[in-house]
């Protein structure tokens, strides 16, 4: 596939972009910033500027594409470009950034009749992880029917971009995924981060307890091009067990006592359900920080 890659120089994009790259697919970076990675062609774009976006979603990737009988459309388009967090820029700034980015994305693409979007939506979007003061969640395990009534300007930007991606769904027919993705983790950040999460599990209350491997992610971003044919939906995205040692029922005892749960849970099983990610495009994590750190509740 020819894929538009967006914010591919970010913590996810960076790994995400040459794993779809070494399965074949012939990938473009789209960012202000470039990878410099020799299987990834970057090209320098302000995506908060119409015109700039849909020059480059509509021009060439490559220059052994000036050898081709005219310019090819993209396949796909995989859009993570966005200030990824509260505290980063003011909070206006943040708001207009991503939601502008993400309209101009999302236009660009079904304008010149790209098939398919992936998007970046967040975890953020339950109101959980970046509300002020403590906030538990409706029910616990949490899937995409929970509300998503968040209070800060990211995971606002966030909502209003899923509703801007259906929109132009119901628009064009398009298949437009979004990506609900919960804490990104890279590999070497298991034996830095989370010995102090092993031994304290309130430090991931606010992810819900959970986090994604970024190739985990990268799969995830996998299954969704190679899935056809769904229309517009919303995934969560977080790896199949928590980021703390604590068991469910410990997790669920001390700071879920009260809410509801829905299903039975397995012994480490996350609060942040991929069930649907699993049904409909095949999601299959294979990876945890127990690969690298031992567990001390074991």
């Amino acid at each position: 596939m020819r894929i538009f890659f967006t914010g591919g120089s970010g913590k996810a994009g960076r790994h995400v972009a040459p794993f779809l790259a070494g399965l074949g697919h012939q990938v473009t970076n789209a960012d202000l910033v470039g990878l410099g990675h020799p299987d990834v062609a970057d090209l320098r774009v302000d995506l908060a500027d119409a015109g700039e976006t849909y020059s480059a979603m509509a021009g060439l990737a490559t220059m052994a594409e000036l050898d081709l009988p005219e310019v090819p459309r993209y396949d796909a388009v995989v859009h993570f470009a966005a200030i990824p967090r509260i505290l980063l820029r003011p909070d206006a700034a943040t708001f207009e950034a991503n939601i502008l980015s993400t309209y101009h994305v999302l236009e660009a693409a079904t304008r010149l009749g790209i098939p398919k979007v992936v998007f970046a939506s967040s975890e953020t979007t339950y109101g959980l992880c970046f509300a002020q003061g403590e906030r538990r969640p409706l029910y616990v395990p949490v899937d995409e029917e929970h509300p998503t009534v968040p209070e800060d300007s990211y995971a606002m930007s966030k909502v209003a971009g899923e509703a801007v991606a259906r929109s132009f769904q119901a628009r064009t027919g398009a298949d437009v995924y979004g990506l609900r993705i919960n804490n990104v983790i890279e590999p070497h950040e298991y034996a830095e981060m989370f010995p102090p999460f092993l031994e304290d599990p309130a430090l991931r209350r606010r992810n819900l307890f959970a986090y994604i491997d970024v190739r985990d992610l990268g799969q995830m971003v996998q299954r969704c091009l190679e899935t056809d044919g769904l229309g517009y939906e919303v995934f969560n995205v977080a790896n199949a067990d928590m980021s703390v040692a604590a068991t469910t029922d410990e997790v669920r005892e001390r700071f879920y006592a009260g809410v509801e749960v829905r299903r039975e849970m397995g012994r480490d099983e996350t609060f942040y359900s991929i069930d649907k990610a699993r049904r409909l495009v095949g999601f299959d994590p294979q990876h945890s920080w127990r690969d690298v750190l031992d567990d001390p509740a074991r």
